[in-house]
């Protein structure tokens, strides 16, 4: 009994630390104005800094496999390839992007808008 009741006390408190992880977490909204990442003329979010940490590496890959999966249905839904979906969607967002976003040139390089 006692075992069980420490099992579920101690499930408890991982449950309610893992719905505050997001409190902490970075958004992309503050990473774009932190100048951690910004947008590639692939369609794909980028990371600006030489040494992003973990939670910028993982924010990343989580918001472009997001971009990823939506872009193939709207290729597969207009009948075109993915490529050509990431570019359009690619120029829309650094379109949208905000002053002092950075954004990727043709060449590669990030610059601020």
């Amino acid at each position: 009994m006692k075992k069980t009741l420490k099992h579920l006390l101690a499930m408890m408190g991982l449950a309610l630390s893992l719905l505050a992880l997001p409190a902490w977490a970075l958004s992309l909204d503050e990473a774009k104005d932190q100048g951690l990442v910004g947008e590639q003329v692939n369609g794909y979010l980028g990371i600006v800094v030489d040494s992003p940490d973990s939670a910028l590496r993982s924010l990343v890959a989580d918001i472009n496999r997001q971009r990823k999966e939506a872009y193939q249905d709207s290729a597969k839904s207009a009948g075109v390839e993915l490529r050509i979906i990431e570019l359009r969607i690619g120029q829309r967002l650094q379109q949208k992007a905000a002053p002092g976003h950075y954004i990727q040139s043709q060449g590669g390089s990030w610059q601020r808008k």
